[in-house]
């Protein structure tokens, strides 16, 4: 019988950090709209390339298809960074507090 009470309080645990925002839901969001990113920067591209009348514009296209995913990805990780630096911040808290009591 405790064995299930143990899996509510960490249910609770769970959903409880979630609604007091000790568990960010952000850097999940993030990975995603990453991928999103990549595929609209790679789908532009293929439109310039395939919309363009000078050579030009062509390679236009082929540095958005390359270029576009990596300052993408620059991007999310800068937004992922301040949300990796807030859980290193707490843990440092939750090790100081442990050491404390």
């Amino acid at each position: 019988m405790s064995g299930g009470r143990r899996g509510e309080d960490k249910k609770e645990g769970i959903m409880g950090d979630f609604l007091s925002f000790r568990k960010m839901i952000t850097p999940v969001i993030i990975q995603s709209i990453f991928w999103i990113g990549v595929a609209a920067a790679i789908i532009g591209g293929i439109v310039v390339l395939v919309a363009a009348d000078e050579a030009g514009t062509r390679v236009l296209g082929l540095l958005y298809m390359i270029l576009g995913p990596l300052y993408w990805r620059v991007f999310c990780e800068i937004v992922i960074l301040f949300f990796r630096m807030n859980e290193t911040l707490t843990d440092i808290k939750n090790n100081t507090e442990r050491k404390q009591s």
